[in-house]
């Protein structure tokens, strides 16, 4: 008895330890992303305060006598947009609407896909058959391509995009925890807290989701810069966050025809969308290879 609660004890997941911190601050390459989310995210939490004007604010000065954007200059650091709007402003209210997407839609394709994942892996037979090849039928569909029908079926709004940017991205985490499930149900510590009589929900709870906790941390925060991305390609196409509500992809949609005239417009949304994408790609790849053993000197 002895021998197997020291065996199901040892099983309880090291990988996030106290010392992550100080290890993720030694790679510059994670602290310069997790600054980065940090402007953002302070940029997005104090917008009414640090933005000029109101976002959605027509100003009178802010056309050119000819109609055209004015150009980047002390009132208007980044300029403003084809109705006379600052450009900066709409850039800090913009962060709240990529924020909010990004995290109520990665966290919702996470539950979903960790449900589908340690269901199907956990139950195997005709219920984790069916429920895989409902997942591999959905991997099927291109990505973008059914987030744009679903799009355009429902009422487009801040919401829906979350909704429907989640529906499309937990095909990918189903597949990874099924992967992974299968892997921890077969361990030797599994069997002895089955021979103790332990529930099947008491072992879920207890043994496999904080083993899987790892790998969601990791997937999580590198789903956010696809849900990002995702969410700036359909507000660009028309299908996303509509206006007035402020959105970088729906700001280069807006000001699209004025690429050459005025490349500000364009070219400082777009940067930030790539910046901040890259900044939780940078903070992802930083966990995995802490929190991954195989990972660990490949850096």
């Amino acid at each position: 008895m002895t021998e197997t609660t020291n065996t199901v004890a040892a099983a309880i997941p090291t990988d996030i330890r106290p010392g992550l911190f100080r290890r993720l601050m030694r790679r510059k390459a994670a602290m310069f992303g997790a600054g980065v989310i940090a402007l953002v995210v302070l940029g997005a939490i104090f917008a009414s305060q640090l933005a000029q004007f109101p976002p959605d604010q027509q100003n009178f000065d802010g056309l050119t006598l000819e109609g055209a954007p004015m150009p980047p200059s002390a009132t208007y650091w980044f300029g403003t947009d084809l109705l006379g709007r600052d450009l900066f402003s709409r850039l800090l209210y913009g962060a709240q609407t990529s924020l909010i997407i990004g995290v109520v839609a990665n966290g919702l394709s996470i539950l979903i896909g960790t449900a589908v994942g340690v269901t199907a892996g956990w139950r195997r037979g005709w219920v984790g058959a069916v429920l895989m090849r409902f997942t591999d039928l959905m991997m099927a569909f291109p990505a973008l391509l059914l987030a744009i029908c679903l799009a355009a079926i429902f009422q487009p709004s801040l919401w829906i995009v979350a909704l429907v940017i989640a529906l499309v991205n937990w095909v990918q985490t189903a597949r990874i925890i099924y992967t992974q499930t299968i892997s921890l149900a077969e361990r030797d510590f599994i069997a002895a807290e089955r021979t103790l009589g332990a529930s099947d929900w008491r072992i879920l709870r207890h043994h496999i989701l904080p083993h899987l906790l790892p790998t969601l941390l990791v997937w999580g925060t590198l789903g956010i810069s696809i849900t990002v991305l995702l969410e700036a390609t359909l507000s660009f196409l028309g299908v996303g966050v509509q206006p007035p509500t402020p959105s970088w992809g729906n700001i280069i949609f807006e000001n699209q025809t004025y690429f050459q005239s005025a490349p500000w417009l364009v070219f400082i949304p777009g940067a930030a969308i790539l910046l901040l994408a890259l900044a939780f790609n940078l903070v992802g790849d930083a966990l995995r290879e802490e929190m991954d053993p195989t990972q660990k000197g490949r850096g």
